[in-house]
C-alpha cells in the first residue's frame, strides 16, 4: 500500500485574519478522501493552528504574527482543537476517520520516542485512518521546536518511508526568484542538482501568519529525498494537485529521490537529534573520515566546544568546512582531556573508554 504525506501551508488553512478557509481544506479533503478511498494509506501535516488561535480571539487586526513565546503558545492552545475539528468534519463528511496527532521536537530527537511515534502512526494507517499531524506549538520552546510544519512533515515522510511528500502552499511551484517581486521569475518544473537552486533568488519571507517560506520547503524536500521520498512543492488551489503529484503529473515542482539512501538511523541521526557541540578534527581525520569509512579516533581531534555528556550528538568540522554529526562515546570534558593522544595513551589514562570517539556505524557525513 503506498504511503503519501500530505503538508498544508498556513496560507490555505487561514487567511490573513486567522480565519479557516473552509472552502480551500474542503477542497483538499475531497482529495485525500479519493486517495484514501483508493488505498492509499496518507497523512496530513497542518500549519494554522496558532493563526486560527489569533482569529478567535481577534489578535490579528493587521497581518502580524505575535513573537512572545507565551502569546504564540496560548494562540495554539485556542485555535489546536478548533482546527482539527474542521478537519475531522469535513473528512468524516466524506467518510473518512480521522485522528489528531500532536508531536514535538523532543518526539523525534529522542530515539525511543522516535520509535513510539513510528508505531502510533503506523497503527492508525493499519486501521484506516488519516492521522492529522500538527507541531504541539502549545508546549514547545524555540529551543525544541522544528522551527516550521516543513520539516515537520518532511520529518514525518522520513518516519514513515512515505512514498511522497507533497508540500502545498500558495505559490504554483519554485521560482526562479519570488514571483511577487519579479514578473519574470519562471517555474522550475525540476530539480535534481540542490546546489543548482544556490543561485536562485528563492522566497524565505513568509506568509502574514506562517513562519516558512520557499526556502523551507526547498530544505524539507532536501531532507525527504536523501531519505530516497520524492517530493513535490505544488499550489493549494491547483484542482486535484493531490492526484496529480501522486501520478507524476507536471504539477509543481518536482524533487526526485537521491542515490546513497541512508538507513533509518542515519537519517534519524542526521536529521532529527539535536547537536551539543563539535569536535575540529585534524586533515589526516577529515581524509579518513571522508575517504576511507572509518571511525573517529581521540587521536584525529584537535578542539572540542560545547558542553554535552557520551551519548550526545555533535558535529564533526575540520577548519571552515562541516564534515558530518555522530554520537560521541566520550563527554566533552573527557575528550577535552584525550584529544590528540594515540589509543594506548588514552586506555592509560580512560581504561574503561571506548577506543573511538565516534564509532563509524553512529556517524554520518554531509
Amino acid at each position: 500500500m503506498s504511503c503519501l504525506v500530505v503538508k498544508l501551508g498556513s496560507s490555505l488553512v487561514a487567511d490573513d485574519r486567522g480565519a479557516v478557509r473552509e472552502d480551500v481544506l474542503a477542497g483538499i479533503c475531497d482529495q485525500v478522501a479519493a486517495r484514501h478511498h483508493a488505498g492509499t494509506s496518507v497523512i496530513v501535516v497542518t500549519s494554522g493552528a496558532i493563526a486560527r488561535g489569533m482569529g478567535v480571539m481577534e489578535l490579528a487586526p493587521t497581518p502580524r504574527r505575535p513573537r512572545a513565546i507565551d502569546e504564540l503558545q496560548a494562540a495554539s492552545a485556542v485555535g489546536q482543537g478548533k482546527l482539527y475539528q474542521v478537519y475531522d468534519e469535513l473528512l468524516r463528511a466524506r467518510d473518512v476517520r480521522s485522528a489528531q496527532v500532536l508531536l514535538t521536537f523532543f518526539d523525534m530527537s529522542a530515539r525511543t520516542h522516535y520509535l513510539n511515534a513510528r508505531q502510533t502512526l503506523r497503527r492508525l494507517l493499519d486501521w484506516r485512518v488519516v492521522p492529522v499531524i500538527n507541531e504541539n506549538d502549545t508546549t514547545t520552546t524555540d529551543e525544541i521546536s522544528f522551527g516550521n510544519n516543513d520539516f515537520l512533515a518532511a520529518q514525518v515522510a522520513i518516519l514513515l518511508g512515505a512514498d511522497q511528500l507533497l508540500l502545498l502552499t500558495d505559490a504554483a511551484g519554485v521560482f526562479t526568484a519570488d514571483p511577487r517581486r519579479d514578473p519574470a521569475a519562471a517555474l522550475v518544473p525540476e530539480v535534481r542538482d540542490f546546489a543548482a537552486l544556490r543561485d536562485l533568488h528563492i522566497g524565505t519571507a513568509p506568509s502574514a501568519l506562517g513562519t516558512g517560506g520557499m526556502r523551507s520547503k526547498v530544505v524539507a524536500a532536501e531532507m525527504a529525498t536523501a531519505a530516497g521520498i520524492p517530493t513535490v512543492i505544488a499550489g493549494g488551489l491547483h484542482p486535484d494537485v493531490i492526484g496529480a503529484a501522486a501520478a507524476g503529473e507536471a504539477v509543481g515542482t518536482r524533487f526526485a529521490a537521491r542515490p546513497g539512501r541512508y538507513s533509518s538511523f542515519k537519517l534519524w541521526l542526521k536529521y532529527a537529534k539535536p547537536t551539543r557541540g563539535r569536535v575540529h578534527v585534524d586533515a589526516g581525520a577529515a581524509r579518513a573520515l571522508r575517504e576511507g569509512g572509518t571511525s573517529l579516533l581521540p587521536v584525529g581531534i584537535v578542539e572540542v566546544t560545547g558542553a554535552f555528556e557520551a551519548g550526545d550528538a555533535v558535529e564533526i568540522t575540520h577548519g571552515p568546512a562541516h564534515l558530518g554529526k555522530g554520537i560521541t562515546n566520550y563527554s566533552a570534558a573527557e575528550l577535552s582531556e584525550v584529544r590528540g593522544m594515540q589509543s594506548a595513551a588514552v586506555r592509560e589514562l580512560l581504561p574503561r573508554a571506548s577506543q573511538e570517539a565516534i564509532h563509524r556505524d553512529y556517524l554520518v557525513l554531509d
